[in-house]
């Protein structure tokens, strides 16, 4: 029943905008996002800077991974999580996928989609790195055989191609410097690059935001799609699949419209 409802709220964007947005005003802590303030330039610059630091807020994991326990549960079950599917489907189109590739995953949380790569059964060895010591420390004990560190994304430790695929996880939405760490994901990837649940608007400026996430208050950037997609070639990266996690369509050529993607990538520069 609870898949069906989100895949009839995923082809009524208006919907489920209004949906969250009354459920995010009665009940803000239990909501992933809420209470979005639009930022303007200078204050969008200041902001970005003082809540650069938010998500190494000791209170974020314990928050975070009591709704990711409920959707891996779902997962492992057989119900289908748009998020974990579109994970699962980047990694499979791979056009050069061969057993025992190796995955870093940067901005992994408690390193949950290691637990999504082994109910897919992706052939991939998995690592992960985050900004905050607090998540790491909750992905080790959660799973004590992979390798977990605490790195900043704009200046990543690890050499040169040290990994065949390098995931972005979700985390280049709340870097002001997130060209810097596009540049850092690129240069730690031998081979693939992926920036998963990316927001992007079209028609549209780059739009900045203060929010509330799991009751934590941060910032979140939705990119211009076409300048992320020139940043991304820059880097050197030939797109070779993109996948809609959800999209509020155009309804006629040139209006605004939004969507949260995510882009596959194979790096064609070394």
């Amino acid at each position: 029943m609870r898949a069906a409802i989100v895949s009839v709220l995923n082809r009524l964007p208006r919907l489920k905008y209004v949906l969250r947005a009354m459920r995010d005003s009665l009940s803000p802590h239990a909501s992933v996002s809420s209470r979005y303030v639009s930022l303007q330039g200078e204050q969008a610059d200041a902001e970005g800077q003082r809540l650069r630091n938010a998500w190494r807020d000791d209170a974020l994991p314990v928050r975070q991974r009591e709704l990711v326990d409920q959707q891996l549960a779902q997962y492992r079950a057989g119900t289908s999580i748009d998020v974990f599917d579109v994970f699962a489907d980047s990694i499979r189109s791979l056009p050069e996928l061969i057993p025992g590739m190796t995955l870093l995953e940067v901005g992994c949380s408690s390193g949950f989609y290691s637990e999504v790569i082994k109910i897919s059964e992706l052939p991939v060895d998995y690592s992960g790195c985050d900004y905050s010591d607090a998540f790491i420390q909750l992905a080790r004990r959660c799973y004590p055989s992979i390798g977990f560190s605490v790195e900043d994304a704009t200046a990543l430790s690890y050499a040169d191609q040290s990994y065949d695929i390098v995931v972005s996880g979700c985390c280049l939405l709340h870097i002001p410097e997130y060209a810097k760490a596009v540049e850092e994901t690129v240069r730690v990837a031998r081979q693939y690059a992926i920036f998963h649940r990316t927001p992007v608007v079209w028609g549209q400026p780059e739009q900045w935001y203060r929010k509330q996430a799991y009751g934590i208050e941060t910032v979140e950037i939705h990119f211009n799609e076409s300048e992320f997609l020139d940043l991304l070639a820059r880097n050197g990266l030939e797109l070779i699949n993109t996948y809609s996690v959800s999209e509020e369509p155009r309804y006629a050529a040139g209006t605004p419209g939004r969507a949260t993607r995510t882009y596959v990538c194979k790096k064609v520069s070394q």
